[in-house]
């Protein structure tokens, strides 16, 4: 073992204590959303003490913070490497039912392990300031909030926060906690599409209220409204390949106040998923169509609001490989290729859609409890092992270096 990994190596187990300490100091303060002033100053002050080149961002709570190589000072700008890791900080508007002793009382949860993510990238931080003067081009760590459907990351790049090393990097890598699915201790990914994209529509049928005993004097938007929902799904098999997938889910209907009374308005929210960027547009279009038509057969009108929101998280196939060569050299046996993408979207897709890189699942599931029965991401008793934590710094250190000190 090199003096440089075993400075490391070093490194991170000297820190994991503590960073168990902040992962479980973060899960008690959880805040939802694009504002998080109490995570995201937790987060920042351990940065602050590395005396990195911190730049904030102003319209929401998040920031980058630039760890310069030794090696790379007297390298331009512009021929050095430079290298981001991401990490999410915000949690989810869920009541958290985990019966942890250190579970949040404040009606958020992080049941969606971000709080890992932030101390992993934290330990990560504090092993690479270890060996800052070893490394031949700089580190940005990237910071945000938002990512549960808030466009987080959006929100730093508009900012320019991309470019806070005073050029876009090189090479990006995040990584994403899972409570189940995988034995804890797998890491997984894959090259291409890893991620769905991730859409709403929301469909506003504009009817003629009356009595609910006379549907025969008004027009009602309800039934409208309804086959809508039914003929989406429709449409998702007859129109689109199913070796090109496509998801539609209705998830709120939402249309008058009582039983007898026929409403004016009736509004249908839906969300798509979609595996390629072509198929992604034309299952819009194609939904767009399908709810005016509806409408206009059944005498009624409807609005169609379109919210773009993230696109296909993509892995460029070298960095794909990249990723698989660090993880088996440092954690042997325990790389995966995912077989097939997931339905669940990440912003991490507008970083990867500017610098090429790789996103990658690392099965942190409690060993008290079976990978194929515990509760998953997002649920209100999902638990993750504190363990792999270590194995999360672990990962990102090494990606870094592997572009750093070749």
């Amino acid at each position: 073992m090199s003096s440089l990994t075993e400075l490391v190596t070093s490194t991170i187990s000297e820190n994991a204590e503590e960073m168990v300490a902040l992962r479980r100091e973060l899960h008690q303060i959880p805040e939802p959303g694009l504002h998080l002033p109490q995570t995201a100053a937790r987060v920042r002050r351990e940065f602050a003490e590395l005396d990195m080149e911190i730049t904030d961002a102003n319209e929401v709570s998040g920031f980058v913070a630039v760890l310069r190589g030794g090696k790379a000072a007297k390298t331009p700008l512009a021929e050095r490497p430079i290298v981001l890791l991401r990490a999410d900080m915000d949690a989810l508007p869920v009541a958290e039912e985990s019966g942890l002793r250190w579970a949040s009382q404040n009606g958020a949860m992080h049941g969606c392990g971000h709080d890992m993510h932030m101390a992993g990238i934290v330990g990560a931080a504090r092993a690479l300031h270890a060996v800052r003067e070893q490394l031949t081009g700089d580190v940005v760590f990237f910071l945000q909030p938002g990512e549960e459907g808030w466009d987080g990351a959006q929100h730093l790049i508009d900012e320019g926060l991309l470019e806070a090393a005073g050029r876009l990097p090189d090479h990006a890598y995040g990584l994403h906690v899972w409570s189940a699915q995988f034995p804890t201790g797998t890491i997984t990914a894959r090259p291409g599409p890893l991620m769905a994209s991730s859409d709403t529509m929301v469909v506003r049928v504009h009817g003629r209220g009356g009595h609910g005993s006379a549907p025969h004097k008004a027009l009602d938007p309800v039934p409208v409204a309804a086959e809508m929902v039914t003929q989406s799904h429709v449409l998702v098999t007859r129109e689109f390949d199913i070796f090109d997938p496509v998801v539609v889910t209705c998830g709120s209907v939402v249309a008058g106040s009582a039983a007898n009374v026929i409403p004016d308005h009736a509004t249908a929210k839906f969300t798509l998923r979609a595996f390629t960027p072509e198929t992604r547009l034309r299952l819009m279009d194609s939904l767009s169509r399908l709810f005016e038509g509806i409408a206009a057969a059944h005498g009624t009108t409807c609005e169609v609001e379109e919210r773009k929101l993230y696109p296909v998280t993509v892995n460029q196939a070298e960095e794909t490989e990249y990723l698989a060569d660090i993880t088996e050299k440092a954690f042997p046996g325990r790389w995966t290729e995912l077989e097939q993408p997931v339905g669940a979207s990440e912003d991490f897709s507008k970083i990867l859609e500017r610098i090429p890189g790789a996103y990658a699942f690392v099965a942190a599931v409690d060993p008290e409890k079976d990978f194929e029965t515990a509760a998953f991401n997002h649920s209100p008793f999902a638990t993750y092992d504190d363990s792999v934590l270590t194995d999360c710094s672990r990962l990102l250190v090494d990606l870094a270096l592997g572009r750093l000190t070749s």
